[in-house]
């Protein structure tokens, strides 16, 4: 298994809106991607930082969305929401319990 993991600073006071925009619109989207297994958003409310990874069976499938788009069309729903650029970084999921 692999995951995404995308860094971003919301904007202050956008934390529940940003949280909304994952929830409602993001996650529908990402379950309909071949592969994609489950998402998690983490926020810390007294800095604005948050992280969403994203569980994916294979590398191929995780990069596949980054090579068509999909990726960039997902991260502009809350380009609005949020502080600068977001980073993402790729992970082998080498324990799970």
């Amino acid at each position: 298994m692999y995951a995404r993991v995308t860094f971003a600073t919301a904007q202050p006071g956008k934390v529940d809106e940003l949280t909304k925009v994952m929830r409602d619109s993001v996650l529908p989207a990402l379950k309909k991607q071949k592969g994609f297994k489950n998402m998690f958003v983490l926020v810390n409310r007294s800095t604005s930082k948050g992280m969403v990874i994203g569980l994916w069976n294979t590398e191929a499938d995780m990069t596949a969305g980054e090579s068509s788009g999909f990726y960039r069309e997902q991260v502009a729903k809350v380009v609005p929401l949020i502080a600068g650029s977001p980073t993402m970084e790729h992970y082998e999921v080498s324990v799970k319990g």
